[in-house]
């Protein structure tokens, strides 16, 4: 019986010995992890990320993108005293910091929440990837899995124009290297297409308000973009909306190294002339800020000229 005791005490000394070296090796762990995050938090703050050696990108186009992003934070953010503390993830040599940020905009503050990656290299830490989307599919357990982390709308209608517009741009500037710009720009207008839905969709009025109303409800409920319809007669209207397009184009790392804002600008705006001129109005389109201002007036009927492309539903 005494030695029955003696075993069992042992045993739970030793459980206990593991457990206790388990929670120092945690806590060590985790001293580090802050270590590293203060050292790489100080680094930004102080103007030490703008020496490109202390990056390491997933891909070398994305160098200056992400230096240009961390040194909009370091001048935007609120850098208060020990800041929030960040969730750490380790997966290989990354480690991943989700942690919020607070920005100073003129009178006016913004909190967002980013993910920080960093890589760790011989007892060295390197910065590699920013992003403010992040989904927790690491918590959806063990399968059969049916349901999986969610993000809210606005992510989900940003990352479906993110994936679109990359296409295209994509499309654009492979067409532009094999046949031209003029004939990329022609691959993507659709106007006559876009005009018959408009009239066949929105029957309840004339086809003329019908192109304006179906615009206005194409940008505000299939895109999720404000739009407010300013204006709207017989002759002339008025949109005015903020196109996501430009927002992917400065906060996205890798449209600025495929395509020129001016030719990313144009094929915005050669899609709208088309879509415009197929319904019978003339648009003019002019920007004030992140705003778009689309202006119609109706076209002359003998000067109107057919759309061609070969996205043209005929």
């Amino acid at each position: 019986m005494e030695r029955g005791r003696y075993r069992l005490r042992t045993a739970l000394l030793v459980i206990a010995t593991m457990l206790f070296i388990a929670d120092v090796g945690v806590a060590e762990g985790q001293r580090v992890d802050l270590e590293i995050w203060e050292s790489f938090r100080e680094a930004l703050r102080s103007g030490g990320m703008a020496d490109p050696e202390r990056y390491r990108p997933l891909h070398p186009s994305l160098r200056q993108p992400m230096m240009g992003f961390l040194e909009e934070i370091r001048r935007t953010a609120k850098w208060e005293a020990g800041g929030t503390r960040p969730e750490v993830f380790h997966v290989g040599n990354r480690v991943h910091y989700l942690t919020s940020l607070t920005f100073q905009r003129g009178d006016s503050t913004e909190t967002g929440t980013f993910c920080f990656s960093l890589v760790l290299e011989g007892g060295q830490w390197y910065f590699q990837q920013l992003e403010s989307i992040f989904i927790r599919l690491d918590k959806i357990g063990k399968p059969p899995v049916s349901s999986f982390p969610d993000l809210s709308d606005v992510r989900k209608v940003w990352i479906r124009d993110e994936i679109q517009i990359s296409r295209d741009v994509r499309l654009f500037v492979d067409l532009s290297r094999e046949k031209g710009v003029e004939a990329a720009l022609d691959w993507f207008k659709d106007g006559a297409g876009y005009a018959l839905q408009a009239q066949v969709w929105v029957p309840f009025v004339s086809p003329d308000r019908a192109f304006i109303l179906y615009v206005c409800w194409d940008l505000s409920n299939l895109r999720g973009e404000p739009v407010v319809l300013e204006k709207l007669t017989d002759e002339e209207a008025r949109v005015r909306f903020t196109p996501r397009a430009f927002a992917l184009y400065n906060q996205t790392g890798h449209l600025k190294q495929q395509i020129n804002i001016d030719d990313y600008r144009r094929l915005f705006e050669v899609v709208w002339l088309d879509r415009a001129r197929s319904a019978g109005w003339v648009l003019r389109i002019a920007y004030d800020k992140e705003e778009c201002i689309f202006e119609f007036f109706k076209q002359d009927p003998e000067s109107r000229t057919e759309a061609k492309g070969p996205n043209d539903q005929r």
